[in-house]
């Protein structure tokens, strides 16, 4: 074979010299470089423990060329008002960029792999005409990428804040987050080390904050190539004086960027393939782009090893790796939004922000930082319940105060469907339904949906006759009588679209009845009913104003007969109606409107997105100041993400499904101590 590469960056150069150990001395392989060997750009390059085990298998001689040059650390430093939060475990190594890159090559000088420097691909079509290979590692920019789009079909999406490298001679011995205060928001500062005398520092600030720091004016209009910003750089030093504490700050062609995260629907082109950057990228706060690069040339490397054609080897590397890159790339995505939304967060304490921040990208559990570091799990804990000393528990097992409800902890099990019920009068299925969730633990059981009206098709229980209304007292007593659990009743309407005046005295009366016995009552706009309609965009942006007028009567009819001193709840399906995570502040919107008319609780449901308590988290976290209302969220959580969610401070209770219930530690609840106030 005869393979290009164009690109000498680490991905194209270890692709080299991998190819050239797996594939042997027969093939032709070489690397055009349009830069000079010793002209780089960036700081250092981190590595996980991982990411050094895999390169040492596929080649042990660059891993020891590489130890000497590398600065390991275990720990992650949240430096945040005046405190420092350690989390151990974690395993890295950092080395400087340009050494990295001059091992690389060395080892493909070693292994008789030519790399051109200085050299331009002008024509890709040419180059590839000429090859059996072209593998395009050019970066996030690629010019092959645009070259093929109509192929690749690449989307660019742009981060919202702006960002910079830079170094330093600050000697660091932890990877670690800086939170600065600005005059016009959080600056972040992602903080390593490179070396034994120097570190690499990444500043980020929101375009409001950079703007209010004197960014705008001090940012030159033109750079030339290669030149830093030192205006800037020398702005950001006096911000961080305190960080650096009379160390240095310097560039290195360091100039204000905007993140973009690149996706292709395919990586190949024929006989040409993208790796890397040129395929796709992460957010740096998850990762080095370099583990990636290094992770896809491993992968061609070996797929051209094993497949019998190279149109098959390009197919098995893409179907490989596609799946992996595309769980960092949510991962990233979860990090990036969270660092663009940093200012949400800054009203938590110093504890729960610095939880939040290590669990950012929803791939690092409360289960996992415990296995990394029991100690910060341990205090964490112990802030979350208000315990001074000993152990304190799991934060689920912590219990809650819901308006005036007493909870034993923070688990909620709300069924999504009805369940059967003749004539809509609730029997022994609710009841062994209901009493095995207060029996497994759950500190509050939900019945439901619930009809208030006899032309709901839904075939489920209802609350709209005496008879349905003594059965239901059997079933709450049942659970007040053999469990600590509380009862709530979620009421909604799955049939036709009813006049408005009709469905609020049918919605009025199940509530009367539902305060026969009930603790909590939810209204249901979730999912598909007609009444989750009137909270949709349109119909909301249909309305004066854009209030949701309907919705909001309906709520106040209920609460107006519903006992003061017991809490309402007001579910919603966001995903659906904003798919893929927009619509945040509409949503946020719409919660508070409720909020403000006596709802003590939003249950958001999110569907089985990867980041499924993003709604949940945003609204309960908004505007930096906190929603002032407790936040239910709910889809698809796991056990495991239950302590997460409410430990970062995410929701403060989780709906989780029956089995998962089973799984966890709740039995014995009811002894523990009295419920803290949420807040």
């Amino acid at each position: 074979m005869r393979i290009a590469v164009i690109g000498g960056g680490p991905g194209g150069l270890y692709f080299s010299v991998l190819a050239r150990r797996q594939l042997g001395p027969t093939h032709e392989i070489t690397v055009w470089e349009r830069n000079a060997p010793d002209e780089t750009f960036g700081f250092g390059v981190v590595l996980s423990d991982q990411a050094l085990g895999g390169i040492e298998r596929a080649d042990p001689a660059v891993v020891a060329a590489l130890r000497p040059l590398l600065t390991r650390w275990d720990d992650i430093d949240v430096r945040y008002r005046g405190t420092t939060f350690t989390a151990g475990g974690n395993g890295f190594a950092a080395m400087n960029r340009a050494a990295l890159l001059m091992s690389l090559q060395r080892r493909c000088a070693q292994l008789g792999v030519p790399v051109r420097h200085g050299s331009e691909v002008a024509d890709v079509a040419a180059l590839a005409a000429e090859h059996d290979l072209v593998v395009a590692a050019d970066g996030a920019h690629s010019l092959v990428r645009a070259r093929y789009a109509r192929t690749f079909r690449p989307t660019v999406r742009t981060g919202r804040c702006r960002y910079i490298w830079l170094g330093s001679d600050l000697e660091l011995d932890a990877f670690t987050f800086y939170v600065v205060d600005t005059p016009g928001g959080a600056m972040q500062v992602h903080a390593y080390p490179d070396s034994r005398h120097a570190s690499t520092m990444i500043v980020e600030l929101s375009e409001d904050a950079w703007r209010a720091a004197g960014f705008a004016e001090a940012a030159p209009e033109r750079l030339a190539p290669g030149e830093s910003d030192e205006r800037s750089t020398g702005l950001v030093a006096e911000l961080c004086r305190d960080i650096l504490d009379g160390h240095k700050l310097y560039g290195n062609n360091s100039r204000w960027l905007r993140f973009p995260t690149v996706r292709c629907e395919t990586w190949r082109h024929d006989n040409v393939v993208l790796i890397g950057d040129a395929a796709h990228t992460a957010h740096f706060s998850i990762g080095s782009g370099t583990k990636l690069a290094m992770d896809d040339a491993a992968a061609l490397a070996g797929s051209l090893r094993e497949q019998p054609t190279t149109r098959a080897a390009l197919a098995a590397y893409e179907a490989r790796r596609r799946p992996e890159v595309a769980a960092l790339q949510r991962a990233a995505q979860a990090s990036r939004e969270w660092f663009e939304n940093v200012d949400r967060y800054t009203h938590q304490e110093p504890q729960q922000f610095a939880v939040n921040l290590l669990t950012r990208s929803r791939r690092v559990s409360y289960t996992a930082l415990r296995r990394r570091d029991a100690g910060f799990v341990s205090r964490a804990e112990r802030w979350f319940a208000g315990s001074a000393q000993g152990p304190a528990g799991p934060p689920m097992l912590q219990p809650f105060r819901l308006g005036g409800l007493d909870l034993v902890n923070r688990v909620v099990i709300s069924p999504g469907e009805p369940s059967p019920a003749p004539g809509g009068v609730p029997g022994d299925l609710q009841l062994v339904r209901l009493g095995g969730a207060a029996l497994g633990g759950a500190g509050l059981v939900m019945a439901g949906p619930v009809a208030v009206s006899a032309a709901d098709p839904a075939g489920g229980p209802g609350l709209y006759s005496a008879e349905q209304e003594a059965a239901w007292r059997r079933v709450v007593d049942f659970v007040h009588a053999h469990s600590p659990a509380k009862v709530g009743v979620r009421l909604g309407h799955r049939g036709a679209a009813e006049p408005a005046g009709d469905l609020r005295r049918a919605f009025a009366a199940a509530a009367r009845r539902a305060a026969a016995g009930f603790d909590l009552l939810e209204l249901d706009y979730a999912d598909d009913s007609p009444l989750a309609s009137y909270l949709s965009p349109s119909a909301v942006r249909g309305r004066s104003g854009g209030s949701p007028r309907h919705p909001l009567e309906l709520f106040e009819a209920i609460r107006a007969v519903w006992p003061a001193e017991r809490p309402v709840s007001v579910r919603i399906s966001p995903e659906r109606w904003y798919p893929g995570g927009d619509g945040v502040d509409a949503v946020t919107e719409i919660a508070n409107e409720f909020a403000a008319r006596g709802a003590s609780a939003v249950h958001v449901c999110a569907g089985v997105r990867a980041d499924r308590d993003v709604y949940a988290d945003r609204i309960r976290n908004q505007s930096g100041r906190g929603s002032g209302f407790a936040v239910i969220a709910a889809g698809a959580i796991s056990a495991a993400d239950v302590d997460t969610i409410v430990l970062a401070g995410r929701a403060d209770l989780c709906v989780v499904d029956q089995p998962t219930v089973n799984s966890l530690p709740l039995r014995g609840t009811a002894d523990r101590a009295t419920p803290q106030e949420w807040s």
